[in-house]
């Protein structure tokens, strides 16, 4: 039958998104950043009407997110407390990057590797710690093994801004003081 499956705009797709749970008040619809770790320094918290009450949103660019994608060379693992305690210098700045202790058991992550780290970003937890982002890692990846890597990496983060960043910065009405 013509239009059987036919959805309204609004239907079950929507309902089914707005029902999704927020794990941790992330709002995972945000996209996360690709850039520099010193490009943090000029992130602020939302405004309120940003943001939905319940995540501590950030505004880079214009743009509203919670979770950033840096990648760098570990110079320090720590594992003594039990959780992993990692910096990452990715050529502009320092990181220090979280986990728990369950995502640091048993992991490979030492000094020399060369890794991608998507996490949550606070400006709040960050600024009163030795002026450096710090990253609650939800996704860490060892690209050591892959040669071109740091080349690729600087082509991306230059790429985003050019392409998405550089358009927001320029019609968000915080940038046009």
């Amino acid at each position: 039958m013509e239009g059987s499956g036919a959805q309204p705009v609004g239907g079950a797709a929507a309902a089914a998104a707005a029902a999704a749970p927020k794990r941790n008040n992330m709002d995972y619809t945000l996209a996360a950043l690709k850039l520099f770790g010193c490009q943090l320094a000029g992130a602020t918290e939302a405004p309120p009407s940003e943001s939905d009450g319940t995540s501590q949103a950030q505004m880079l660019y214009g743009i509203r997110f919670q979770r950033v994608w840096l990648q760098g060379v570990v110079v320090l693992a720590d594992y003594r407390d039990g959780a992993g305690h990692i910096l990452v210098d990715d050529g502009s700045c320092v990181a220090e990057i979280t986990l728990t202790p369950k995502e640091a058991e048993g992991q490979p992550w030492r000094e020399g590797m060369y890794v991608m780290v998507l996490g949550s970003y606070s400006g709040k937890e960050s600024l009163p710690r030795a002026n450096r982002p710090v990253i609650k890692v939800h996704k860490l990846v060892d690209l050591s093994a892959q040669p071109d890597r740091e080349s690729m990496w600087y082509m991306e983060v230059v790429e985003a801004f050019n392409f998405f960043y550089l358009q927001f910065s320029a019609a968000s009405p915080l940038m046009k003081r």
